[in-house]
């Protein structure tokens, strides 16, 4: 019997250790009405982390002016990334050692600042807030992003303005909008032959073949792709949804994808754009051999599952928001559901104006020369 909401999760109301939503006591909905959604503080923000995109030398100077604001002026703890200082640029630059001293660094995979940052900036492009989401796999502190990279789609604030635009977020005076993210878990046969060791401590095998489950999971802001990788061979998956087999995918692959992420990939694979407060996930298909396979949208609150046919002839692989890839092989399994974990990002107007002016100014949506006004005489003809 289901027991879960087509809506999906309610998401958290509460971003790092001091950030909150400001709740709406006149808000009927199950989910708060996105105009409605501001960024407030239980306690002023002490800490911040800076992310800045590695190998750019573009960003040195922003970087550098950023960092000193938050030390010197706003006296705030600010965390880097140890390999970002680790650049000779900012290590070996004297005038910015005192600053530098002043640091919290820590490195991926292995330090935990979950629970140490209040809020969150991001210097360069999508990309950067792709790797932010990446570092929380639970409650994420409330991003700001500058727009210092290529594309820009997620990133609304301009860098000219960045000393008033950060008091701002700091008095608590900003939208947000809460951008959902999927929760998959990825479960792996490992099959290995049994083996024994004999009294001169030699390895002996039987032959007997025996399976270990190995499961992993991944928090992502865009989109799970499955995809065949190298293989000449046509992708062949099943596609389950709550249990049920809905279809089979046979083509290049298959693209799950948050509302966030229908403006990346999926988009350019033929699917729709859906705004970041819609609750839903999208199944878009990669080059389909099948001309009625269309994209869909599914609500929020399903899970899918992902295995291959067996039947396949090759395996498949898949990534997360573009990393950590891996083969996916028979009897494993990838597992999709919303989390309720969102990446709150902090709107430069609002959520609606924001990302309507990101697919004009971006995307060029709909840019197409105006038609001639017809005068009155040329109406006689």
């Amino acid at each position: 019997m289901r027991t879960q909401s087509l809506h999906g999760p309610s998401p958290v109301t509460t971003f790092g250790p001091k950030a909150c939503m400001l709740q709406n006591p006149h808000a009927v909905m199950h989910i708060q009405d996105p105009a409605s959604q501001r960024l407030t503080w239980n306690k002023p923000p002490k800490s911040v982390l800076v992310i800045k995109k590695i190998r750019d030398a573009s960003l040195l100077q922003p970087f550098k002016e950023l960092c000193r604001f938050l030390t010197e002026v706003k006296s705030m703890i600010v965390y880097v990334e140890k390999k970002v200082l680790e650049d000779p640029a900012i290590s070996g630059d004297e005038n910015f050692a005192a600053v530098t001293k002043k640091f919290c660094t820590f490195r991926e995979d292995l330090d935990d600042i979950s629970n140490r940052v209040d809020f969150i900036i991001c210097l360069g492009g999508d990309g950067t807030l792709l790797y932010a989401s990446s570092l929380f796999q639970e409650s994420v502190p409330p991003v700001m992003s500058f727009h210092l990279g290529s594309l820009g789609f997620l990133t609304p604030f301009k860098f000219e303005n960045y000393q008033s635009q950060v008091n701002q977020i700091i008095e608590g005076n900003a939208a947000i909008v809460l951008r959902s993210r999927l929760k998959v878990r990825v479960l792996k046969e490992n099959w290995e032959k049994k083996s024994r060791v004999d009294e001169k401590g030699i390895i002996l095998t039987n032959g007997d073949i025996e399976s270990s489950r190995k499961a992993m999971q991944y928090q992502v802001l865009n989109e799970v792709v499955v995809d065949r990788g190298p293989s000449s061979y046509l992708s062949n998956v099943d596609l389950f949804l709550d249990g049920h087999l809905i279809t089979t995918v046979q083509g290049d692959g298959v693209i799950v994808s948050t509302p966030t992420g229908s403006t990346a990939y999926a988009v350019a694979a033929g699917a729709s754009m859906i705004h970041p407060n819609v609750p839903a996930i999208m199944i878009t298909p990669i080059c389909p051999h099948s001309l009625s396979f269309r994209p869909i949208v599914v609500p929020a609150g399903v899970e899918l599952k992902i295995m291959l046919s067996c039947d396949a002839r090759n395996t498949a692989w898949v990534s997360f928001d573009g990393r950590k890839r891996q083969e996916i092989c028979h009897g494993d399994s990838i597992t999709i559901t919303t989390s309720c974990f969102p990446v709150p990002s902090i709107c430069f107007r609002d959520p609606v104006n924001d990302w309507f002016e990101s697919l004009a100014q971006c995307l060029h949506w709909n840019v197409r020369k105006k038609q001639n006004y017809l005068s009155s005489e040329d109406e006689e003809f």
